[in-house]
């Protein structure tokens, strides 16, 4: 996924060729899907915030500048969504990712041990704090980088460091604290 062609494609969805977010679309429905059933897991819900990060991105392309990355971009809008989201949700008190965990598609590849550290990991994601559980979910499942998360979060690079660190610390320490109960 070249950044360049990326960045091509909102300039052109910005100056009016709509139909160019359709491509944008196909190259980042999957991995916006991934970032936000890692957050919450359940598929119908992270469906719904993958359409409204694609909303915004119509609603919102006046401010897309070309300058950076368009993942940075991306990634931006896509906490916007599921922060407006946890709120509301919270709020209603509908947020509780600790009665139940889905099953991710294509879970069932794993061994049983393996299943059951993919369920304990999951189940110690949700008890580490938003913050916590998002950088490692940029960092560690996304892929990005630690300079695009530092643009993500408007920090520096070395924050973005420190708190890698410490929720993987933290993140640790609940496994195994799940892995003993």
């Amino acid at each position: 996924m070249n950044s360049t062609t990326d960045n091509t494609l909102m300039l052109k969805v910005k100056s009016g060729d709509l139909d160019k977010l359709g491509l944008l679309f196909e190259r980042y429905n999957r991995v916006l899907f991934g970032f936000f059933y890692r957050l919450c897991a359940n598929a119908s819900t992270s469906e719904d915030l993958v359409q409204n990060v694609f909303l915004r991105m119509l609603k919102y392309r006046h401010t897309f500048t070309g300058d950076g990355k368009f993942t940075t971009w991306m990634y931006h809008l896509a906490r916007n969504v599921w922060a407006d989201f946890y709120k509301k949700n919270r709020k209603m008190g509908m947020i509780n990712n600790l009665d139940k965990v889905e099953r991710m598609p294509g879970d069932n590849e794993y061994d049983f041990s393996k299943e059951e550290n993919v369920k304990l990991l999951r189940k110690a994601l949700d008890y580490l704090s938003e913050e916590k559980r998002e950088i490692l979910i940029l960092s560690r499942y996304q892929g990005l980088q630690y300079k695009e998360i530092a643009d993500i979060l408007d920090c520096t690079e070395a924050n973005v460091k420190v708190k890698v660190y410490r929720a993987i610390h933290e993140l640790r320490k609940i496994f195994m604290r799940l892995e003993n109960y």
